[in-house]
């Protein structure tokens, strides 16, 4: 809910606190008199004068990701992302009526978000996504979730130094803005497609592989603002996916977008009714400089 992230929120125009418009939360407004209409679904699009430079994922994506990672196929890395998330809160050490506050950078459903949320106690969440279709899902995915549209690559719409962890799943980044809106012990929480992931589907259905280099190109992208805690961590397993999962896993990834719906079905019926395919990721865990 938005009342429980109210304060950790800013006006993109000007950077002032934001406040409910009225009791039934309708509007959010700032103190310098900027109003943002809050959706009936109960998102809100924080976004300053330049608007929205791209609309992200659209519905049929959306719905894509939401049948895939509701088949569980992704549960190890979800649950690797929340035990990093854990120890960075554990560094940390909040007094114990803290309430922890984890954002989630192209958050999309919620799915990943909302599994840290259940599992760390008193925690709240504000799942940033540039899709209005992915904020629909995000405002119901949790009640302790607020859910905003925003543009990952502008300013965040967070206030300096008020978050204490930040998830990015295969994700945009936007290193000097975590480095601005990180409490002084918060960390950010990546996980980067590896080399190999998803390798089997690659020939068949003629998708591109992920470039070699890819956590280090991050690293190198975020220095002057963050810095690595420790080496990064692979985390890499075998799935077993029928031919419905492997569309709904093509239809939420970019590859969606490059190759035609009718093509990328005729290349699944191809594929055998079910096979095993490597899921392979790093999680790198990035701070503040000092």
């Amino acid at each position: 809910m938005l009342a429980d992230v109210i304060d950790l929120l800013i006006d993109p125009v000007d950077g002032s606190e934001l406040r409910a418009g009225d009791e039934q939360w309708r509007t959010i407004t700032s103190a310098t008199g900027h109003s943002y209409d809050v959706a009936r679904q109960g998102y809100v699009t924080l976004v300053g004068g330049t608007g929205l430079r791209y609309s992200g994922d659209d519905a049929s994506m959306i719905d894509a990701r939401e049948t895939f990672l509701s088949g569980g196929h992704f549960a190890p890395f979800v649950e690797s992302v929340t035990s990093h998330v854990e120890a960075v809160l554990d560094n940390a050490a909040p007094s114990v009526d803290a309430r922890p506050s984890i954002v989630e950078v192209g958050a999309g459903t919620g799915y990943y978000l909302s599994h840290t949320l259940d599992t760390i106690e008193n925690s709240r969440g504000v799942g940033l996504d540039v899709s209005t279709a992915a904020a629909k899902r995000l405002a119901v995915a949790h009640p302790r979730v607020g859910a905003i549209v925003a543009d990952a690559w502008s300013q965040l719409p967070l206030r300096e130094n008020s978050i204490d962890a930040i998830m990015v799943v295969f994700a945009p980044r936007n290193a000097a803005e975590f480095a601005r809106v990180l409490s002084p012990k918060g960390e950010v929480v990546v996980l980067t497609a590896d080399a190999g992931h998803m390798a089997e589907l690659r020939e068949p259905l003629g998708i591109i592989d992920v470039e070699e280099g890819k956590v280090e190109r991050m690293i190198a992208q975020a220095s002057g603002h963050l810095e690595p805690v420790g080496p990064s961590e692979i985390v890499e397993f075998t799935m077993n996916l029928d031919q419905a999962s492997i569309a709904a896993q093509i239809g939420m990834s970019p590859s969606a977008r490059h190759i035609h719906p009718d093509v990328l079905r005729e290349r699944i019926a191809e594929l055998p009714e079910s096979m095993d395919v490597t899921a392979r990721a790093a999680i790198t865990r990035l701070r503040p400089l000092a």
